[in-house]
């Protein structure tokens, strides 16, 4: 295992993280002999599943990501055989909808999901908050007042290099 990252380092703290938690996830998945399927794909399945076809916009827009990341791990779930991709009603528009390799796949996914959501809930009760509070607790913190804004506030900003 690779070192912990440095308490001021942050934003490597919070990818490093997420590694090892979307490791731990992807592990169970390779145990299934699904090392093809990735964490991150769980959350667009399950909308798919609860809205049906869906723009990619609208798929990232309910996910709560950017349109960016949800067209890269779309692209991603494509090439895996997890969705088809068929033109929208303009040109710049594409709808995603669940192929039947992913429909075979629900009962695990939601198992899987399952299990997940009750590790997650019994790794918060060794913490002092639970984690998705403390998350939301910081995006709303920095909705109210952007890291920018604080990072100007200190006057220690670096000026522009010559």
């Amino acid at each position: 295992m690779t070192a912990t990252p440095d308490r001021e380092a942050l934003g490597t703290l919070l990818r490093h993280v997420l590694e090892v938690l979307d490791g731990d996830v992807a592990a169970v998945y390779a145990d299934l002999d699904l090392a093809d399927y990735r964490p991150r794909y769980s959350p667009l399945v399950r909308v798919l599943v609860a809205d049906g076809p869906l723009a990619i916009r609208d798929l990232a827009a309910r996910v709560g990501v950017t349109h960016s990341a949800a067209s890269q791990t779309v692209a991603q779930m494509a090439r895996a055989g997890l969705v088809d991709l068929a033109p929208g009603a303009d040109a710049r528009q594409r709808i995603v909808t669940l192929t039947d390799r992913a429909r075979a796949l629900l009962p695990v996914i939601e198992a899987e999901w399952a299990a997940t959501t009750t590790a997650i809930r019994r790794l918060d009760a060794e913490l002092p908050v639970p984690l998705a509070d403390e998350l939301y607790a910081v995006l709303a913190a920095l909705r109210r007042r952007p890291l920018r804004d604080r990072i100007a506030d200190t006057g220690l900003t670096p000026t522009r290099p010559a």
